[in-house]
């Protein structure tokens, strides 16, 4: 099944639009949890298993597995395959190469770590991106405007339209997406109107302050999935003690209900 078909299917189910970022920093692990990379493995277990119900899709960072070392790589793959069949999974690896490394980096991505949908960096072109494009059973989120005060750099004051632009005529097999931060929700109406409906992944609402109704609002395109919006830190760290998991998911709950509310649609009582 395809990444959209996927996540429609698991949008119906759930009545979520919620993404759970899966982003474990040692030193953040619940006090009675060791700092090793067993103590990551049983706090990932758990909090993927109480925050699935209410999960239209689940993203691993995979920075935050990556400087475990090489470890960390076998326990991204072992936290992947503990996510419910499902749940679609977005690598987030923020990939984007010349054309012959970016081949090898979706075939790591798609066949090696059995992703269905990646985040991409636009900033080498059309060429670049291909290699994660042409398979249109998966998902491709292209970084449009993020959420972090580095945005202003590059991306703004119109770079990102030209992006929103680009990646709209790129989606001719419909299985593209744009990243786009809550940070500023009065941009994300003007990068709608230059996308047309495609899916918004959209950090930043949670710890980094977005605004959600806001956000919301401006994302809308009159399809069934116009965005997802992600959460991470809010949720993982919801406590630092043993009812961590349990946290998680009430948190996760309240997240999915206020989306679902925000959108006109009260959500159900999703099956992992």
């Amino acid at each position: 099944m395809s990444f959209i078909r996927l996540l429609q299917a698991r949008v119906e189910v759930s009545g979520s639009k919620l993404c759970v970022g899966l982003d474990p920093v040692l030193e953040r692990l619940p006090e009675h949890l060791p700092k090793s990379l067993e103590g990551v493995r049983s706090f990932l277990e758990q909090i993927i298993r109480a925050t699935a119900p209410h999960a239209a899709a689940f993203k691993p960072n995979f920075a935050y597995f990556e400087a475990l070392g090489p470890a960390g790589l076998e326990l991204l793959q072992e936290v992947i395959r503990k996510i419910p069949e499902a749940i679609p999974v977005i690598g987030d690896a923020k990939r984007g190469d010349i054309g012959s490394s970016s081949e090898q980096y979706a075939r790591a991505i798609f066949e090696q770590w059995g992703c269905h949908a990646v985040t991409v960096s636009p900033y080498m072109g059309t060429d670049s991106l291909e290699p994660f494009m042409a398979r249109a059973d998966r998902g491709v989120f292209v970084l449009c405007l993020t959420s972090n005060p580095g945005a202003e750099d590059f991306q703004l004051p119109g770079l990102y339209l030209q992006v929103a632009r680009k990646v709209r005529a790129w989606n001719t097999s419909g299985n593209l997406g744009l990243v786009v931060g809550a940070t500023r929700p009065e941009t994300i109406g003007d990068i709608r109107t230059v996308s047309g409906p495609m899916p918004f992944l959209i950090p930043g609402v949670g710890a980094q302050g977005g605004a959600l109704e806001a956000t919301l609002h401006q994302a809308q395109d009159e399809t069934s999935i116009p965005c997802l919006i992600n959460a991470s830190r809010s949720l993982l760290y919801a406590s630092s003690g043993e009812d961590f998991a349990q946290a998680a998911g009430v948190s996760a709950q309240a997240l999915a209900e206020e989306i679902a509310a925000v959108s006109g649609k009260a959500p159900s009582s999703g099956q992992p």
